[in-house]
């Protein structure tokens, strides 16, 4: 046996050992803040995840999350994050939904569906985090100058890697967004859009 094959065999057992780890320990520390986790949510890397007191996460059944750039092709720039950030904010993701070094934050609600393919480093918010009106802007965590509208990505929508949606978004079932978009309105089912900010260029229709 060559040492490329002894160390290709060590690479293996070792990322098997950790991957047993991190599906051990990620989801004992998910529950002890509350979070829903559903059945055979798998985790590469550990996640970062935070949510307000009277705040939900739903993680639905055979959900993937990939934090580590070892077990996705592109590589990922930082772990999953995850953040319902003020009381009676919704975080969900449907069964069979995988993402990969993805920020969600949702400030009133976020809903990503089953089936969906989120690629590396797509961020995804419903708030503008900071108010618009310039006075005070930086200091200013005032919740009612913080402007918010929820976001809702369909059934089967495949996003590719480091684009943005935007507060109020809206994905239809079965759309694609190409890589390097932001989308900042609504997009309907079965079409592909790209761009900045991204529009339509084509439907599924015409593959």
């Amino acid at each position: 046996m060559s040492i490329f094959n002894i160390a290709s065999f060590f690479r293996r057992a070792w990322n098997k050992v950790i991957t047993i780890y991190w599906n051990f320990i990620v989801p004992l520390r998910l529950k002890a803040i509350g979070v829903e986790l559903g059945k055979n949510v798998t985790f590469y890397g550990m996640p970062i995840v935070t949510k307000e007191k009277g705040a939900r996460i739903c993680i639905g059944d055979n959900v993937t999350l990939c934090s580590d750039s070892r077990f996705t092709a592109l590589g990922v720039n930082h772990p999953v994050i995850l953040r319902a950030m003020r009381s009676g904010a919704l975080l969900s993701i449907g069964n069979n939904s995988g993402l990969s070094g993805t920020t969600v934050c949702s400030a009133e609600k976020v809903s990503i569906g089953k089936e969906c393919l989120i690629g590396a480093n797509v961020v995804i918010a419903d708030t503008d985090f900071h108010p618009i009106k310039p006075e005070g802007r930086r200091y200013n965590n005032d919740p009612d100058d913080i402007q918010v509208n929820p976001v809702n990505i369909g059934d089967n929508i495949f996003i590719g890697t480091n684009s943005i949606v935007l507060k109020g978004a809206s994905i239809g079932e079965n759309s694609i967004i190409g890589a390097g978009s932001l989308v900042r309105s609504d997009v309907p089912a079965n079409e592909i859009w790209a761009g900045q900010p991204a529009k339509l260029i084509g439907t599924l229709d015409d593959q």
